[in-house]
Formats: C-alpha cells, sequence, structure tokens
C-alpha cells in the first residue's frame, strides 16, 4: 500500500514536473535592436560560432527582407541561419523539420502576428516543435508581431468597434480589443509592443479590466524581456511598464469601463519580476 502510495506521488508530481518548461523566451517590443540585446540573447541561447538560428519571417509583408535584416544581427556573429518561410499547403521535408528540432534558438520577426498565427495552426507539427523545443530546454524569441504571439491572449492590433486600423487606441472601452489565440509561453500575462513610443496604454487597459485574471506587460521598442523560471528581466534601452488589476474589478456605463485600485509599474534594464 505504502509503495503504491509513492508510486502515485512519483508519476502525479512528475507529470507536473514535466509541464515546467526548461526553456527561455527573449521577447523584444519592435525597432532596432541593440548589439547588447543580442548579444545576451545569443548568449542565453547556449550558441556556439557555426551553430544556426531557426528564423521565421511569416509575419512580415516583405518576408525575404525581413529574414535577411534578421540574419545579419546573427551572421556577424559568426552564427548561421535557416529560413524557415514557407507558404500555406507547402511540404516540408523531414530534413527541414528534424533542423528545426535541434535548433537552440527559434526567431520570430515581426510583421502581422494573425498572420503568422494562421500559417503555424495550419501545420500542427510545426508549432509542435516550437512548443517542444521551449519546453525542452531552448530559446524562443521574436519581436513586434513576434513579441505578440508569446501569450496564450493574443493582441491582433485590431479594434472591434472601430474598423480602421489605429496603433493608438482613442478610447477604453468594453469588448473591443480583439484578441485571439497565440502560442501560450504566456498564459498569466497578455504581450504589447512598441508600447510607449505609440502610447498603447488605452489598449492594454482595456484588456486587462476586460481580463481581470491577467497583467498587462507593455514592451517599448528596443527593449525586452528575457523570461525563464517563471522570472523576467529587462534587457535593452528603454522601459517595460506592467498594469495589473489586483481586485478584477470592473463596472460599466454603456461600453466604458470604471476599475479600482490598477497598479502600473515601470521597469528599467536590469530589473526583474515576478510572472
Amino acid at each position: 500500500m505504502k509503495n503504491t502510495f509513492i508510486l502515485i506521488l512519483f508519476l502525479v508530481f512528475g507529470f507536473v514536473s514535466a509541464q515546467i518548461p526548461k526553456g527561455k523566451l527573449l521577447i523584444i517590443g519592435g525597432g532596432d535592436s541593440p548589439d547588447f540585446l543580442i548579444d545576451r540573447m545569443v548568449k542565453e541561447a547556449g550558441l556556439k560560432k557555426g551553430e544556426y538560428v531557426a528564423i521565421f519571417p511569416q509575419a512580415s509583408s516583405t518576408p525575404d527582407s525581413s529574414f535577411i535584416y534578421t540574419s545579419e544581427d546573427f551572421e556577424k556573429r559568426d552564427l548561421k541561419t535557416l529560413n524557415y518561410y514557407f507558404n500555406k499547403g507547402e511540404k516540408l521535408s523531414k530534413a527541414r523539420l528534424d533542423s528545426l528540432k535541434k535548433a537552440k534558438l527559434i526567431f520570430i520577426s515581426g510583421g502581422d502576428q494573425t498572420k503568422f498565427m494562421e500559417l503555424i495552426n495550419s501545420y500542427p507539427e510545426v508549432k509542435h516543435i516550437i512548443k517542444t523545443s521551449y519546453f525542452n530546454g531552448n530559446m524562443i524569441a521574436g519581436t513586434s508581431a513576434g513579441a505578440a504571439v508569446m501569450s496564450g491572449v493574443m493582441i491582433t492590433g485590431n479594434q472591434l468597434k472601430h474598423k480602421e486600423y489605429n496603433s493608438t487606441f482613442n478610447n477604453i472601452e468594453t469588448n473591443n480589443v480583439e484578441t485571439q489565440k497565440g502560442l501560450g509561453f504566456i498564459t498569466s500575462a497578455v504581450i504589447d509592443q512598441h508600447f510607449i513610443i505609440r502610447s498603447r496604454y488605452n489598449r492594454l487597459l482595456s484588456l486587462i479590466i476586460d481580463h481581470p485574471k491577467l497583467k498587462g506587460i507593455g514592451i517599448d521598442e528596443s527593449t525586452a524581456i528575457l523570461v525563464k523560471n517563471g522570472e523576467a528581466e529587462v534587457v535593452g534601452k528603454a522601459q517595460v511598464i506592467i498594469f495589473k488589476n489586483p481586485g478584477q474589478y470592473k463596472t460599466s456605463l454603456k461600453d466604458k469601463p470604471g476599475a479600482r485600485a490598477i497598479t502600473l509599474d515601470i521597469y528599467l534594464n536590469g530589473e526583474r519580476f515576478k510572472l
């Protein structure tokens, strides 16, 4: 009986521990990435000279240019790059999939996060490899759209009540921020990018009032959060802003939400916070 109980505990806790990711995330708010940020990415990924980075430029409207631009940062550090651009319906070779499985660093470029997720969702094997890579100890990095896809609740950039695209939302409104399902590496927060330079406060405030259990993480350009072991460290030139609605309080008057005791924290390079 005692041995059976021990076996059950082992199976339960063994399963739980197996679900804890061993990898790292490097989530960049867009814009140019300073050299020390790229150097930190390469170091944390454990890359050595001659090894390769797998780049997904699918989100970009000009994927070839996006791949070339992204590759330059790695190639000048004596690293190789593999282009994982493919069109919907294209068959991927076993060799290409095997190389992706072995990549220590998978990088997702900027552009349109919805476009990226639509393609990846149509390739469950590729999506599985990316997720497994992270859980097994490798790094997944992304900038701009590649940052937005990291969270489970993903901001698309569109408004539900105002059809014309505006990178800066003019109002704090209920049920206005369009979201879709992202890769889900972060489940306790939603990521917003280009945050300070594009004044995206209204958008993120609207979202955390609608989703009071989530933190809102706004990452500015040339800045990233390095996520490992349940903690995030700011790496970059600017700031990261965190909105929280700890009381999960919400009122509304027509389409205007109200809330109480929302907190705002501003983090700088080198500072850390718990996820």
